[in-house]
């Protein structure tokens, strides 16, 4: 991204304040010797516009294998091999703060673009670089016969060289980059927002990570670790082209680009007591800073603002199991009852309650699971239930002792819910059946009938038992009779 009119040998001139550089490995041996290997151009595009120059380079260069961004203006280009040492803050051309948009323009859009292949973007955030720290003080500042580092950038002159040039596809990027860098320019902030209501161990649910603007909207197309704790990632890998998302296997870690609303969104399966989920990227630093060369008739350097890491964290407590414990009573002594059996089921008590693992508790039948109260007590307690649930206990079939008042339409129940690490308590009372009395016979008296007769007896069936007797007695005065005519 440096200055020099076309042709020149050798060094070209530069033609900015600042060189922005993706130079996290690059070599800043103190000390070191200039280079004398040829400066080696990037991408990018010769531009021309202001007077006294012939057209200039505006793009990449190729430091120590890396692509960097020049823009000390009019100093030489960097070598292949430049050796540089870590410098200050970022200052203008004329030694003055950048306003903190700025700054943070230049941040963003070295984070964003200073890995770009396309010549058009390379130009257009060398253009942008330019104007923003060398931009003219007055008119004066633009006379082509000051000093190489005093002459200011002409920043429309060469935007619009570029649009008289066939270069509308890098004028156009000009605009596209600005528009980016300040609609998403940093501070950023991050986030990690955990699952409405309780999770459990083994059951997926949905966790939200979200990166934000300095104008507290989603910034898409970050790339984010996701990093999982006492849990399994069931995530999502995005499509770097589009943002879609397609499955991918459980893992411990992955990374994620946000949507066009800043988000990424994974499926946390729990598989400890507090799952954990660490977000992490890089963010634009707020303010970049300079990287001085060895020789410092060469440009300068930033780094490429992505250097300020940030962090977010979200942790559950996983929801604990509850159990519930029943009790068979006699509604007459308020005993309790062995041998009753029950089904555990939810609320509408017809579906299986669930288990703390998420599944229907069913038996072999696929029907609700049942259980048999304790002989002695009349309880029995069910575990590992999952909590917060509603849940209903039915009685299947009653005990020895208890049938005549049952009835299979509406069986006896009770329900509650189930709260996680705690014990429902609850009690299903049954009518025991009834030992019949004597059972009259008209105005006469008749013998008792003797025996146990379970639950109520019907109008009928008394009726039935008295003409029986009634019958037998006519029985026995026929047969008197037909003995005395003899």
């Amino acid at each position: 991204m440096g200055w020099s009119p076309r042709p020149r040998a050798g060094v070209r001139a530069l033609t900015g304040l600042l060189a922005a550089a993706l130079l996290g490995t690059l070599s800043m041996t103190a000390g070191a010797p200039a280079a004398s290997a040829a400066s080696q151009e990037g991408i990018g595009h010769d531009v021309g516009g202001q007077d006294g120059f012939g057209t200039v380079w505006l793009g990449s260069y190729v430091v120590g294998g890396q692509q960097v961004f020049c823009v000390s203006f009019l100093l030489k280009a960097p070598n292949t091999d430049e050796q540089y040492k870590p410098g200050d803050e970022l200052l203008t051309k004329w030694g003055t703060k950048l306003p903190a948009d700025q700054a943070a323009n230049i941040s963003y859009l070295l984070l964003r673009y200073g890995d770009t292949k396309n010549p058009d973007e390379a130009t257009a955030l060398a253009h942008l670089l330019h104007s923003w720290t060398a931009a003219p003080r007055t008119p004066d500042d633009l006379e082509p016969t000051l000093p190489k580092d005093k002459i200011a950038y002409d920043a429309p002159a060469h935007l619009k060289y570029m649009r008289d040039h066939d270069m509308q596809a890098a004028a156009d990027a000009v605009e596209r980059l600005k528009t980016d860098a300040e609609t998403n320019r940093g501070p950023w902030t991050a986030s990690v927002t955990t699952p409405k209501g309780a999770q459990h161990l083994g059951e997926a649910a949905e966790w939200t990570a979200t990166v934000k603007n300095a104008h507290g909207k989603g910034v898409p197309g970050v790339a984010v670790k996701l990093t999982a704790t006492a849990a399994a990632l069931d995530g999502e890998k995005a499509d770097s082209a589009a943002g879609n998302a397609s499955p991918q296997a459980a893992a411990k870690e992955v990374t994620l680009k946000t949507g066009a609303d800043g988000t990424v969104k994974v499926k946390l399966t729990p598989t400890g007591d507090q799952p954990k989920l660490v977000a992490s990227l890089s963010a634009p630093a707020d303010r970049p800073y300079v990287r001085l060369p060895i020789d410092t008739t060469v440009q300068r350097v930033v780094s490429t603002g992505g250097e300020k890491e940030l962090t977010a964290r979200g942790v559950v407590n996983v929801a604990k199991p509850g159990k519930v414990q029943v009790t068979k009573t006699d509604a007459n002594t308020g005993k309790g009852v062995g041998g009753a059996v029950l089904r555990i089921t939810g609320k509408d008590k017809t579906s299986a309650a669930l288990g703390q693992d998420g599944k229907p508790l069913t038996g072999a039948d696929g029907k609700p699971a049942v259980v048999t109260t304790d002989g002695k007590t009349g309880g029995v307690t069910v575990e590992n239930l999952r909590a917060p649930q509603e849940i209903c206990v039915v009685e299947a079939s009653p005990p020895p002792g208890y049938t005549n008042a049952y009835d299979p339409q509406s069986p006896p129940s009770a329900c509650g819910t189930v709260k996680p690490g705690e014990t429902l308590a609850l009690t299903v009372t049954n009518k025991p059946n009834e030992v019949p009395r004597a059972i009259p016979a008209g105005d006469q008296p008749v013998a008792r009938a003797q025996g146990v007769v379970e639950t109520s007896y019907s109008v009928p069936g008394l009726a039935g038992l008295g003409l029986l007797v009634l019958l037998a007695a006519g029985l026995i005065g026929f047969a008197a009779r037909r003995a005395s005519r003899r």
